[in-house]
């Protein structure tokens, strides 16, 4: 056994708890049993609950698995009971040692507060499970602090989510660090968890000011050209990311951060933000160039995370028709566009065929699967 198994089997981005998501939502549908989800559970191991362990990797992901599993019955209550108590206190452990680098002075990391590593993916988590407890009113309370802005040593202000490290593998993008505008790994994933919370009348201590530093960053970095309205990836030092095509990905494209604003909108009733954003996303699916920048079926950044962000943009849109209208379109760029490789949820085929159950004409999203992606 090597040392990478256990982290892929409890991998709720590429292993069989990604898996079992599928099979879970046709279960609840009718179009398939639970014991296909009890196989892909069958031999997880001792989950991982340490310093690495977040919403897609390890204790943690096996309770979301298992929430969605049991659908509001008490399926699993035992286990789910076990794992809550192990979350809260990794919770704590987390908060701890956030608090202790924001009091040094040193930067942050996605792995701190992002949503795929972060406290804002466990901050997801715990809105469904222990939405009033007291680790979940820790998390808003972090990224109300995370939001405040810092100075860096020429006396610059800086964003609190600034990060010493580059946004991927190319460690010379982004020399001195970066600001991160993406759902998956910036600040967008942050406003979206504040503005559910907020939707779901939980709130702390500068709740709303948090959500407002976010928007007002937003709003310096936006670009308006002839692509319509769009925010880059990151800002450096350099300034905003280099210009490329706009990509109409759920992690880091318009999409994704049409939907953070448009909830954002909705809970602080700003609704020149809310038309804004839905303004940004119809003028990206009525762009042929940008649909083409989309190469596969998969929910991060394919055509099956543009059907789901569109389909709940609708839900609450002002005029839902003119994003309805155009799921057929998407659903046939998805039909031709590349199967993954891989069986899982984040970029593989499990994902993908999540997205595509909803893509039959005047259908509405079910399940809520997409709670980890802070679309809902």
């Amino acid at each position: 056994m090597t040392t990478a198994q256990p982290a892929t089997r409890q991998s709720l981005a590429h292993g069989p708890l990604g898996t079992a998501m599928l099979h879970i939502e046709r279960a609840r549908r009718g179009t398939g049993d639970f014991r296909a989800v009890h196989r892909e559970l069958a031999g997880i191991g001792p989950l991982i609950d340490g310093p690495d362990a977040n919403l897609f990797l390890g204790a943690p992901a096996m309770t979301f698995v298992l929430h969605q599993a049991a659908d509001g019955t008490d399926h699993y209550a035992d286990a789910l009971h076990t794992l809550d108590g192990i979350v809260a206190e990794h919770t704590r452990n987390r908060l701890t040692a956030a608090h202790a680098r924001i009091d040094s002075g040193r930067r942050t990391a996605f792995a701190e507060y992002d949503l795929f590593c972060g406290l804002t993916g466990i901050g997801a988590l715990l809105l469904r499970r222990q939405p009033h407890g007291p680790e979940l009113k820790g998390v808003l309370e972090y990224l109300v602090r995370l939001t405040q802005p810092l100075t860096d040593t020429s006396g610059q202000a800086l964003p609190g989510w600034w990060v010493g490290h580059a946004p991927a593998s190319d460690k010379t993008a982004t020399p001195g660090g970066h600001a991160n505008a993406g759902m998956a790994h910036g600040i967008t994933g942050s406003l979206a968890l504040l503005a559910l919370a907020l939707r779901a009348d939980i709130s702390v201590d500068g709740h709303r000011e948090a959500m407002l530093r976010i928007c007002r960053w937003l709003d310096q970095i936006r670009q308006d050209d002839y692509r319509g309205t769009h925010w880059p990836r990151w800002v450096s030092h350099r300034g905003p990311a280099p210009a490329q095509p706009a990509t109409l990905s759920w992690c880091y494209g318009t999409p994704g951060l049409a939907r953070a604003q448009q909830l954002a909108g909705i809970v602080l009733e700003d609704g020149d933000r809310k038309r804004l954003a839905e303004r940004a996303l119809l003028h990206c699916l009525s762009d042929p160039n940008q649909l083409d920048t989309v190469a596969d079926r998969g929910l991060c950044h394919g055509f099956g995370g543009l059907l789901r962000t569109v389909q709940r943009v609708a839900e609450d849109a002002e005029t839902p028709k003119v994003f309805t209208n155009r799921l057929g379109l998407i659903a046939g760029r998805f039909l031709t566009a590349e199967v993954p490789e891989e069986t899982g949820f984040l970029v593989g085929k499990s994902g993908a065929s999540l997205a595509f159950q909803d893509a039959e004409p005047g259908a509405a999203p079910q399940g809520q699967w997409d709670t980890c992606l802070l679309l809902t």
